[in-house]
């Protein structure tokens, strides 16, 4: 495998992690950024830009990263508390008065962004055309009733986070989420990230698609708990309807789809864009913009929902938007916050260490919280961090 890239003294490890995702994991075509003390130290990249082509991946090659856009979602609604714009703590229904209906008039904006919501599901599921219609999916969001009290329980929002999230957005700003991303966040950092696709841009982006562990992949198939199974297998589980809340499953590659703005699912970015994205929460970074203050960042790695998760079936543990470190989404450390993509893709900080991980991939496996290939790409990073010098 010829991978391409530099990474800087030190981090050599992650290169021979990279190489092997492609020899042993079976990766067609990926990228990794890392980032320390706002300074890139990783910046590689290999294989095809297509899970089905031959072209190679270049640098600066983007990728849909699926639910690792829940994290830059979060960053708006963050920012948006931090300029004094947002109050986390009143009602959803204070900006948005249609999302009381149904017994969600004690639903708080802290809520939303911890999973804690109730409206993982949607009873009658919408089309791929209906839920990039940002009023036809807010108006299917607002008339849900919730399925536990919200505040009370935790379960992963898979695809109703993006109505949520951007509805809100929308009416605090009076501009459409992906078009706030744009301009303050994407724009003053210098990251490589949309939250849909504009067409100058269409030509970096490569085709993604499923794919399978090879057959000698180390002892590394993963194998889910049969209760996992089981829910992803029952029609009826909270599991099946929540992913399901777009029905049928849209076609990523389908331009249409990456021009809309999903928060939940189809934000696009290229490694270097997720890492970098990451740095400028918790630092300065070369040529970009710090966004978060030292305290809106202990704000979206505090703990707020934690133990089983009624969706994934599994224990997870969130902060205001972010996955943290635990079993289901092991990051570089217990002060590490991110999200990763259902499949592949994995961004996160790192704010003890001053690192920022971004990893984007065109093959999507099964995996949910914790792909093997990024997984591999952590440990990596990990080993670098805790050797001592010399």
């Amino acid at each position: 495998m010829n991978v391409n890239g530099t990474v800087a003294e030190g981090f050599e490890p992650v290169r021979e992690a990279f190489v092997r995702n492609f020899e042993v994991l079976g990766d067609r075509g990926a990228a990794v950024a890392v980032y320390r003390d706002g300074h890139q130290v990783v910046d590689l990249w290999g294989g095809t830009k297509d899970v089905d082509g031959t072209a190679p991946w270049e640098r600066g090659t983007a990728q849909i990263v699926r639910s690792a856009t829940k994290g830059v979602a979060a960053a708006v609604l963050l920012l948006l508390h931090q300029r004094g714009e947002l109050d986390l703590d009143a009602p959803v229904g204070t900006y948005w008065p249609e999302y009381k209906a149904a017994g969600k008039e004690r639903t708080f904006v802290r809520d939303l962004l911890a999973h804690r919501a109730g409206v993982p599901v949607l009873d009658r599921p919408l089309s791929p055309a209906e839920a990039a219609d940002p009023d036809l999916g807010a108006a299917a969001a607002a008339a849900q009733a919730p399925v536990w009290e919200p505040g009370t329980e935790h379960g992963y929002h898979a695809q109703t986070y993006s109505w949520l999230t951007g509805e809100l957005v929308r009416r605090v700003t009076g501009r459409p989420v992906g078009e706030w991303v744009a301009a303050e966040l994407a724009g003053p950092t210098g990251a490589d990230l949309w939250l849909g696709l504009p067409q100058t841009e269409t030509g970096r982006v490569g085709r993604v698609g499923p794919v399978e562990p090879p057959a000698a992949a180390g002892g590394l198939r993963t194998r889910p708990k049969r209760s996992v199974a089981d829910a992803y297998a029952d029609p009826e589980s909270l599991t099946r309807r929540a992913f399901a809340a777009i029905t049928p499953l849209p076609d990523e590659n389908d331009p249409a789809y990456r021009a809309a703005a999903l928060p939940a699912s189809n934000g696009i970015a290229s490694a270097d864009g997720l890492a970098r994205f990451y740095a400028s929460l918790i630092g300065e970074v070369d040529g970009g913009t710090r966004l978060f203050t030292p305290e809106t960042v202990e704000l979206a790695r505090g703990e707020r929902s934690a133990g089983a998760d009624r969706v994934l079936v599994v224990n997870t543990r969130f902060g205001l938007g972010y996955m943290l470190h635990g079993a289901a989404s092991p990051l570089l450390s217990p002060g590490s916050f991110g999200h990763p993509g259902r499949g592949g893709a994995l961004g996160f900080a790192d704010p003890e260490s001053g690192i920022a991980f971004g990893y984007v991939t065109n093959g999507f496996r099964k995996s949910v919280t914790a792909d093997p290939r990024a997984q591999a790409l952590v440990r990596a990073v990990r080993a670098v961090r805790e050797t001592p010098p010399g």
